[in-house]
């Protein structure tokens, strides 16, 4: 998580909205920098987890040369990992389902709250993300399933 937050945080210099805010744009059209970075960060985002995963997980291979656009995103990013063709078509149809599900988090997390926490600073999207990164990745948010103690718990517990 670390290392996409860095990532994140490195793309704020090709921010439209910091260079927009530095020249003095009109409070009124601060959504349109704002829309334009955080639409380049939306694209760039599995291209960035995805060479975090080769680099981690599989020596650094290259990442596919193209987008398949006659794929959906969820296979494309697959593929992004080394999980493309019908030989993993379960896989595809799990990280459907996975993006699915978590796409609409709502806003009472840490990571949406830090998000929106920072951006009210008029920080850009690429550090506003960032930071809600870092909060994701919290023993008791997005990496509350890596906690070993949390293995124990079972519904008759407490």
């Amino acid at each position: 998580m670390t290392q996409f937050a860095i990532a994140v945080s490195a793309l704020n210099h090709t921010s439209s909205f910091a260079k927009a805010y530095e020249a003095g744009i009109n409070k009124a059209d601060y959504w349109e920098p704002t829309f334009d970075d955080s639409i380049s960060l939306l694209a760039k985002l599995p291209t960035i987890a995805a060479k975090i995963y080769q680099n981690a997980y599989n020596g650094g291979g290259a990442l596919p040369a193209e987008i398949d656009t006659a794929q959906d995103w969820s296979y494309n990013f697959a593929a992004m990992l080394g999980r493309g063709g019908e030989k993993h078509e379960d896989f595809q149809d799990l990280l459907r389902l996975y993006l699915a599900l978590h796409g609409d988090h709502e806003g009472g997390n840490v990571s949406a709250h830090a998000t929106h926490l920072v951006g009210s600073a008029l920080s850009d999207p690429f550090l506003s993300y960032s930071a809600g990164l870092q909060g994701l990745a919290g023993p008791l948010h997005g990496f509350v399933h890596s906690n070993p103690s949390l293995n124990n718990l079972s519904p008759t517990s407490h």
